[in-house]
């Protein structure tokens, strides 16, 4: 049934129709209204059985997600920003140890300085922790990739995160569809662990394991990522079959057919990109189109290089940033446009069936290649940092600067140019103190000092 609900409270409705046998949880903004609905509905016996437990940290929460997972519980969580970064160490272990555990990123800012907004600096730094990672562009989206990710989890016995934009859409209220619990029971099976602890049955997980099979152990993590493209898709089609609903899966195309410059974004910004798209288009015919990346790893290469095809720039817009070296998505998007076009395939190919093999070296794609073989040029634009806004009119500059062949290899959007030139300079000559203080001070927001 269709309501109007805040985007947590949705996201915490579908979660609970999914059956969790543990929730555990600290709270930070902006994902704290997810576990506080969840603890309601456990507390009012709406949720059971389901212990909810609560925890000093969000280490913790990790760290009885584990234990719960691990003996045979389907276990959940919710974190953002410093906490999950402060989760680090049991998310490697999480994913090391194969245990399908959804958590909810409720995509913020890290400090310092202290922010509390919008980007996706958070999750971007835990890219590589051994987690699917799955991005909703809107709440539609994040409420139905939740139910969605519980069955990749247990279907490759990986653990799940889903992130969803911080305010942006865990704080906004829209009309949603939230699926009966009729329909969740019938999309997602009772838990089955693949692996177990039993006092009766006494195993080791997680053992110590050296040099001479680590790299194996690695490889084998891999091989389930390269599984999980072959799974979202097919599970997001069944989940469709029963909601009526397409939500979710790889990525999808918006107005890519003719275009010869193609965006690639992941989140909420996919809204206002697609309208200052549709605007462009109709005012000046430029043949402007978007690609969703829904699933950020496994990095669906092939797919993305398909949807670019003969496109003749490429912008990735990003929400976050990779101090002293650029774009964090830009690196993997280079790597699918390095594939050649055999590897890539067209849209009707068949999934290559070496995904779930070892990689072989010898085929890795030289980035570097990139430009010789005449791929696209490619943009990064650094955009929404800290949660400032990205507003249509700064898309439009944006994209016609880009039209007119104007736009930087790594542009800023919006910067604030004469603030850093003017820190620089105050840095250059030895008076420049916290850079965080002294650009507040000029912009006139604080008073630290004299101005």
């Amino acid at each position: 049934m269709r309501e109007q609900i805040e985007g947590s409270q949705a996201v915490a409705q579908a979660v609970a129709r999914c059956r969790p046998e543990v929730i555990c949880a600290y709270p930070i903004t902006p994902q704290t209204h997810i576990v506080e609905a969840l603890s309601r509905m456990v507390r009012a016996g709406a949720l059971a059985p389901c212990e909810f437990v609560n925890v000093e940290s969000e280490l913790a929460a990790m760290s009885v997600a584990i234990g719960a997972c691990a003996a045979g519980a389907r276990a959940y969580t919710a974190t953002a920003s410093q906490g999950l970064l402060y989760m680090a160490e049991a998310l490697f272990n999480a994913s090391g140890l194969g245990l399908p555990i959804v958590m909810t990123v409720g995509n913020r800012a890290i400090g310092a300085p202290i922010n509390i907004w919008n980007d996706q600096s958070d999750s971007m730094a835990m890219r590589d922790c051994g987690w699917v990672q799955l991005y909703a562009a809107d709440n539609q989206e994040a409420l139905d990739m939740h139910v969605q990710a519980f069955r990749v989890a247990e279907e490759l016995s990986l653990p799940v995160m889903v992130c969803m934009d911080g305010f942006v859409l865990t704080h906004a209220v829209e009309p949603l569809e939230v699926p009966s619990q009729e329909q969740v029971d019938a999309f997602l099976p009772a838990f089955a662990p693949l692996q177990l602890l039993d006092p009766a049955d006494p195993v080791t997980i997680g053992a110590m394991v050296g040099p001479e099979a680590f790299t194996e152990v690695r490889v084998l993590a891999h091989a389930k990522h390269m599984q999980a493209l072959d799974a979202i898709p097919r599970i997001v089609g069944e989940y469709e079959q029963i909601t009526g609903r397409p939500s979710g899966g790889l990525l999808d195309r918006y107005r890519c057919d003719d275009a010869d410059t193609i965006v690639v974004a992941l989140g909420s910004v996919l809204g206002t990109l697609e309208e200052t798209i549709d605007e462009l288009r109709e005012q000046q015919g430029a043949a402007i189109g978007a690609v969703r990346l829904k699933t950020f790893r496994p990095f669906p290469r092939q797919e993305l290089a398909q949807a670019i095809g003969d496109a003749e720039r490429v912008i990735v817009l990003e929400r976050a940033f990779a101090v002293g070296a650029g774009g964090i998505v830009t690196d993997n998007v280079r790597a699918a446009l390095a594939l050649a076009p055999d590897q890539a395939g067209g849209p009707d190919r068949a999934r290559a069936p070496d995904r779930a093999r070892a990689p072989d070296p010898a085929r890795a794609p030289d980035p570097a290649r990139v430009q010789d073989q005449g791929r696209p040029r490619l943009h990064t634009v650094i955009a929404g940092l800290g949660g400032r806004a990205i507003t249509r009119r700064s898309l439009r500059g944006l994209l016609r600067r880009a039209l007119a062949g104007d736009l930087e290899e790594l542009y800023f959007l919006d910067l604030r140019a004469e603030v850093v030139e003017r820190e620089l300079e105050r840095a250059r000559k030895g008076v420049s103190g916290p850079h965080a203080e002294s650009i507040l001070r000029d912009l006139r927001m604080v008073m630290a000092g004299p101005v």
